[in-house]
Formats: structure tokens, C-alpha cells, sequence
């Protein structure tokens, strides 16, 4: 079993941010009650191991119960506490700031991987606007473990993609293989593959729906609904394909 290095009682996150990363509270409570642990013994090494003279057992209870949730700093103590990582208390990272605290990493640290001004970072972060080359966004990728749709969603692309494959799959998918390359760095092959099949699907699915004689209206919202979780079935086709190709 890895061991998880405890955290620095005097980490080097930034002063707390407003913004909240999504707690897992069960997380939190499984590994109290697996240390043996009560609120007030959490509450006692938040305030005297690393220094949130704040926090009382009754905060700890509400973060498990889900009522409210510790901030960036509070997070960190509260996983030094409980001898886990920070990603252990989080839910699925969604935000580029998220993926970070997941990773146990200060802003220094990505700034100082990728090439960037860390003060120059810091405004990508609270923005949720990633600005960065090929290379400094291939070294963000790795740093942080991202896979292909958490890239794309925390630099930002997400609306753009979605745009894009909106027109592909109710126009001609061809002439989107090009644009949605530039989104979404692969091979053409997989692309191509994804876009055919996607636009096979919303095709077939509202000749279906008009067939069943549902009407215009049964359609247009089976349309829509397709057409509102267009990027999910996106990756599905693309791991769909990969998986077929045994990559």
C-alpha cells in the first residue's frame, strides 16, 4: 500500500481564495472514523498543528453532513489531519485551480513547470482561461495528470467544442474534422470516426423519433437532448474507437 506523505504544517498555498474545490464529505468522514478519530480531535489538529484557530468540532461535522465545505487552506490542514491526500477529500476535479489542489501543488509549482509568470497563472486560474503554447499546455497536461476531456475543460474549450460539434452532426461532419482538430489535439483517423458516428447517430435517432410518429415536436426535443450532451457523447465515441483499435 503507497504511503501518503503528510503535508507541511505550514504548506505553501496562497492566502485562501472565495472560490470552494467540491468536498467529498463521506471521504471525510470514512477516514475519520477509520483513524478512530472524533470532530474534536479533527478540530484540535486543524487549530493547533496547522494553524486555523477557527475551525470548531461543529464545522467538522457540517462538512460531512454536506452543509457547508472547508476552503482551499482549510482543505489541506483538514487532509494533513486525517493523513490523506487533499485529492482524497475532493470530488471530481472540474476547474484548473481543483486539478491542482488535487495534485498537492502550489501555484509556484505549475507556474514554474509550465513557463509561466505565477502572477500570470494565478489570473488563468481565477478566469478559468488557460493561455499557453503547445509545449507549456503538453507540460500542464502531464503535471496534472489530465486526461484528453479534463484538458479540454480546463483550458477552457469545452463551449467551443460544443459549438462545433453541434453544426457537425446537423450539417456536414466533414467540414468540421479541421476546426475541431485545432480543439481537440488527435489524430484524424479517431476524429473523423467520432464525427461519422456521431452524426450517424443524431441522424438516426430523429429519422427514429419522426417515424414512430411522435411528430415535429417529440423530435425536436429528442434532438435537443442529444444536442445538449453533445460533448459526452463525444469522448464516448472517441473511447469507443480507441478501444476498438486496442490503443
Amino acid at each position: 500500500m503507497w504511503r501518503v506523505r503528510r503535508p507541511s504544517p505550514h504548506p505553501s498555498e496562497p492566502t485562501p481564495t472565495t472560490t470552494t474545490p467540491p468536498f467529498n464529505a463521506p471521504a471525510a468522514r470514512r477516514l475519520r472514523a477509520a483513524l478512530g478519530m472524533t470532530p474534536e480531535h479533527v478540530a484540535y489538529g486543524m487549530r493547533v498543528s496547522y494553524g486555523h484557530p477557527h475551525v470548531s468540532p461543529d464545522h467538522v461535522i457540517a462538512w460531512e453532513r454536506g452543509i457547508t465545505a472547508p476552503n482551499n487552506s482549510e482543505l489541506t490542514a483538514l487532509a494533513g489531519v486525517l493523513w490523506c491526500s487533499p485529492a482524497e477529500l475532493i470530488g471530481r476535479p472540474r476547474t484548473l485551480r481543483e486539478h491542482r489542489i488535487a495534485r498537492c501543488l502550489a501555484p509556484e509549482d505549475v507556474a514554474r513547470a509550465v513557463g509561466h509568470d505565477v502572477h500570470a497563472y494565478l489570473r488563468m486560474e481565477e478566469t478559468d482561461s488557460w493561455r499557453g503554447t503547445d509545449r507549456q499546455s503538453a507540460a500542464l497536461a502531464d503535471l496534472l495528470g489530465l486526461g484528453l476531456p479534463d484538458f479540454v475543460s480546463v483550458t477552457g474549450r469545452n463551449a467551443k467544442l460544443g459549438e462545433l460539434l453541434r453544426s457537425a452532426v446537423t450539417t456536414r461532419w466533414q467540414a468540421y474534422v479541421r476546426p475541431v482538430a485545432k480543439v481537440v489535439p488527435l489524430d484524424r483517423p479517431f476524429l473523423e470516426g467520432a464525427l461519422q458516428a456521431l452524426h450517424e447517430d443524431y441522424q438516426g435517432h430523429m429519422a427514429a423519433t419522426l417515424s414512430w410518429g411522435g411528430g415535429g415536436s417529440d423530435a425536436g426535443d429528442a434532438g435537443q437532448e442529444f444536442l445538449d450532451r453533445i460533448v459526452e457523447h463525444f469522448w464516448a465515441k472517441l473511447q469507443d474507437g480507441t478501444a476498438r483499435e486496442g490503443v
